[in-house]
């Protein structure tokens, strides 16, 4: 049996109601996006539709734009030296690279979680969590940060692993923990959108899981976009995959997009189908 046959029985079983109807509204549409660092012209015309209450994964070989792409929903891409973007990304219709676009406010809708876990090494568990408040809402009272940090780390599923623990210095937590701190951490800003850069890529199988586990509950609250370079984790822990791929000229095209069994179990373009049975990549 080839690898693409074999997905069929490690993508989840999705509900109807978890599939795109036509007329569902998408919550981010991307219009001929192009991202650069300094003359690098590192991903193309990109159009995409993501749609809420899924998770929506973007695979691909190293160095096709998966992480340069998420990183334009929340303009931390421009946030690297030289680097900037053209076209539209549109949330709830509204252009976020208008020229009076906040991008602080922006950031505050989209929650960001990066490859590595990055608690900050001088806080604690509880301080971890309401890092951004501090920012964003100074001077409130304790009360409201403790109801914020249990609400976070409940939805992270970690409460009843760190409650007993919540003054223990981040970095003392495991790895697979400390990912998910950094998942309250995002969460304790009630973003509406959530985006994971490989955020299981450095963790063991058992803590891999557990974060697959956790973003399928979060996505009924969050539009969530996951890029991973592991084919069974999007096959198991995504609604919808976006397959991207760079040319000779190193330039990330997407190649396809479509609902995640199909795109495992069906895909329309022959480069699809050789970088899912790892006859390209």
């Amino acid at each position: 049996m080839s690898l693409i046959k074999s997905m069929a029985d490690i993508v989840r079983p999705h509900r109807e109601t978890e599939t795109v109807a036509e007329n569902s509204q998408p919550k981010i549409q991307i219009r001929n996006l192009n991202a650069y660092y300094g003359k690098q012209h590192a991903i193309e015309d990109i159009n995409l539709d993501i749609y809420p209450g899924l998770v929506t994964a973007i695979i691909g070989p190293s160095g096709c734009g998966k992480s340069t792409m998420i990183r334009c929903i929340n303009r931390m891409h421009e946030v690297i030296k030289g680097a900037y973007a053209t076209g539209e990304v549109l949330v709830d219709g509204e252009n976020i690279y208008a020229p009076d676009a906040d991008p602080v406010r922006i950031r505050r809708r989209i929650g960001m979680v990066f490859q590595k876990p990055n608690p900050f090494p001088t806080k604690t568990v509880y301080e971890n969590v309401i890092a951004g408040l501090r920012l964003n809402l100074p001077k409130q009272k304790k009360s409201y940060y403790d109801e914020v940090v249990e609400r976070s780390l409940r939805s992270a599923a970690l409460w009843d692993e760190v409650k007993d623990k919540l003054n223990a210095p981040g970095t003392a937590l495991s790895g697979g923990q400390q990912q998910r701190l950094c998942i309250a951490r995002a969460l304790a800003i009630e973003p509406e959108i959530l985006l994971l850069d490989e955020p299981a890529s450095a963790l063991d199988p058992t803590a891999t899981l557990k974060i697959e586990d956790l973003l399928f509950s979060l996505k009924e609250q969050y539009t969530i976009v996951l890029v991973t370079h592991n084919m069974q984790q999007a096959a198991r822990a995504s609604d919808m995959t976006a397959f991207f791929m760079a040319g000779e000229d190193h330039k990330g095209r997407l190649v396809e997009y479509g609902e995640t069994k199909e795109i495992f179990i069906n895909p329309k373009d022959k480069r699809t189908e050789d970088y899912i049975s790892g006859r390209l990549g």
